[in-house]
């Protein structure tokens, strides 16, 4: 396909409003400002906020008047969007000053609005509905929008004005809904028709005239496909920070006028899930931001469709962390069928305010299951492990484990390549593609919530964690060895110690493997992991990642050292290691790199916040040898 150098592109309106202006009323998707985006060690120095009053109040009834600019602190903001006359009047900050260990500081929630007043944005009526593929000719020469992402209806588009177009050329530009990730990147998500499209050049060109380069990240359900654009220097130092365009050309173009405000990933819904029972699930980021803290299902509803006033409403039973339980909508008022893609999102009770959403809803077909369910299955979360999943699905297969779910937190490594030798092999592992920082405990709850239906225990552990018996060492490992140590009614969940293994002496990933290459530990344990009765899980999905509150009449059984261990190989090499600093996966858990919980037990005692490798690695966290399980797998 030829491209083509334009002046002046298009800009697509995708109505996520952050800004309200004086004189209408709001009646439906009104969108909250965004508090408490995190960025990573970069200075804003200029912001938008001008001249409009708020009443904020902290914990520590804090009152902050006449705000005129936010400031940007080294890696935490806090960013209140202006209002043209007028009142915010009860805007909550919570700031976590966490004395436990897993817990992140600086969380801003519980944001409400009284008494806003909005100008709506206009809808198109049912015969105004723009189709899914536009394309607009001038002169011969074709300028193609591919499909939207979102509603229609809630779209609007200007076509470019004053364009010079080169004789035989075409350009393309993707309408997208962006997302604003940590460490200064936009997660792009376009819906598009076009064959091999994640295998062609596509760049993000901002309003600052500056371009990245897109690169394809993964596929969501309904054909929507990600990329990723970092942030352009210029970009980040100017607010309101705008989404992106998707184009194929990244010379001679630029945006002439205001793109939609990026959707922030502190506030949104982000995914839905469904199985074959009556609720369903959202998956809500910025509602329950502090560990504990929980609002009350009453104050929200879930929505189905692009509005109050056309979707469907349902209850909420429960509100946990980021998993919001819902009744199952019946859709059959949009098309006639109960097989119809919509949009979800949750509605803040209280005003009426609709919490901004990615995230799409389709009824789960039932589906026979041959074979029955899986008695025991594994699950963990990954990013680049490659190299360490093959001795992990080997080992834990050859002890009990019959089926693996990874969720992948956007690997770049073989990873796939890795799974697809195992599964030639005969080895049943499941990839689920799941992009979502930070969402350790809502990834979990995902797996609990679908696999209870193929899968009767489930193990939570990770890929450099090895569940072992010392009672196994005159025994060779067998597909029975852990399967015989599950409990009957009324357990619902089994809780394992872990030992954590340093260096032992390596400075770099042993050739032979982690239960080979690392053989020294520390002398007392630390922490637990669980394998869980899916059918014992609480119906609010609670987890606090190493284990799952129960249903009312189960119990915990807890596993002497001497019984059931997991083998932790935490601190390995350090050029393994220090990617531990890239980012923690929980949802409370703090970054390292943020001088924040320092004493946390997360952390490697001594690191601070930096990846700079300490003198002596290599020999510390050695107060033990122990080749127990080395010596096991070699028989």
């Amino acid at each position: 396909m030829a491209l083509i150098k334009i002046r002046t592109i298009f800009i697509i309106q995708v109505h996520e409003p952050t800004e309200f202006h004086a004189h209408h009323d709001v009646t439906s998707s009104v969108h909250s400002p965004l508090v408490a985006t995190e960025f990573d060690n970069d200075d804003v120095t200029s912001s938008s906020i001008s001249s409009k009053k708020f009443d904020v109040k902290s914990p520590l009834n804090t009152q902050f008047n006449a705000l005129e600019s936010t400031g940007f602190d080294n890696g935490n903001s806090s960013t209140v969007t202006g209002y043209d006359n007028d009142d915010v009047t009860s805007t909550q900050i919570h700031e976590v000053n966490s004395g436990t260990d897993d817990v992140t500081s600086s969380s801003i929630s519980n944001t409400q609005f009284h008494d806003v007043n909005s100008s709506m944005i206009d809808k198109f009526d049912n015969d105004d509905e723009i189709s899914s593929a536009l394309i607009t000719q001038f002169d011969g020469h074709n300028v193609n929008y591919l499909p939207l992402i979102t509603d229609h209806d809630d779209v609007t588009v200007t076509s470019p004005v004053s364009s010079q177009f080169h004789d035989n050329d075409d350009v393309t530009v993707i309408a997208n809904v962006s997302v604003l990730f940590p460490a200064w990147e936009a997660l792009v998500i376009v819906r598009t028709d076009v064959e091999n499209n994640k295998k062609s050049s596509f760049y993000c060109l901002f309003d600052t005239s500056e371009v990245t380069e897109a690169k394809f990240y993964g596929t969501l359900s309904f054909g929507r496909e990600t990329y990723t654009c970092r942030l352009p220097t210029r970009f980040r130092r100017r607010l309101p920070f705008r989404q992106p365009v998707l184009t194929n050309t990244k010379d001679d173009v630029w945006v002439t006028s205001a793109s939609p405000e990026l959707l922030r990933w502190n506030y949104i819904v982000y995914d839905v899930i469904d199985n074959d029972e009556n609720d369903v699930v959202l998956l809500v980021k910025g509602i329950n931001s502090r560990q504990g803290v929980n609002r009350s299902p009453k104050e929200f509803r879930c929505l189905f469709g692009d509005d109050l006033a056309k979707g469907v409403v349902t209850e909420v039973s429960s509100s946990l962390q980021e998993v919001f339980r819902c009744k199952r909508p019946d859709l059959s008022r949009f098309t006639g069928s109960s097989q119809s893609v919509v949009k979800a999102s949750l509605v803040i009770v209280e005003g009426n305010h609709v919490v901004p959403s990615i995230a799409y809803y389709e009824p789960r077909r039932k589906v026979v299951k041959e074979g029955g369910k899986k008695l025991l299955c594994a699950c963990t979360m990954v990013y680049n492990v490659a190299k360490f999943l093959k001795e992990w699905v080997i080992y834990h297969a050859n002890i009990g484990v019959e089926k693996f779910v990874l969720y992948d937190n956007g690997s770049d490594d073989d990873l796939g390549a890795v799974v697809e030798v195992l599964k030639s092999r005969g080895y049943d592992v499941e990839v689920r593609f799941w992009l979502w920082p930070k969402t350790q405990e809502a990834g979990f709850s995902h797996a609990a919530f679908v696999d209870k239906g193929s899968c009767k225990w489930m193990m939570f552990i990770d890929v450099d964690e090895f569940v072992y018996s010392p009672k196994w060492k005159t025994l060779k490992p067998s597909k029975g060895l852990v399967p015989s140590l599950l409990p009957a009614s009324p357990y619902g969940q089994v809780t394992i110690k872990c030992y954590e293994f340093g260096p032992s002496g390596q400075k770099r990933h042993p050739l032979t493997g982690v239960t080979q290459g690392y053989n020294c530990r520390k002398e007392v344990e630390n922490r637990h992991k669980s394998i869980v009765l899916l059918d014992a899980v609480h119906e609010s999905l609670l987890n606090m990642i190493h284990h799952f509150k129960l249903k009312d009449g189960y119990r915990i059984m807890k596993v002497e050292l001497e019984s059931l261990a997991v083998n932790h190989y935490k601190y390995q090499a350090w050029v393994e290691f220090k990617a531990k600093f890239r980012r923690r996966v929980s949802a409370y858990v703090v970054d390292w790199t943020r001088s924040v919980n320092l004493k946390s037990n997360d952390r490697a005692p001594g690191l601070g916040n930096l990846a700079v490798k300490p003198d002596g690695w290599e020999e510390r966290f050695c107060e033990v040898r122990d080749n127990r399980l080395r010596d096991l797998t070699r028989r």
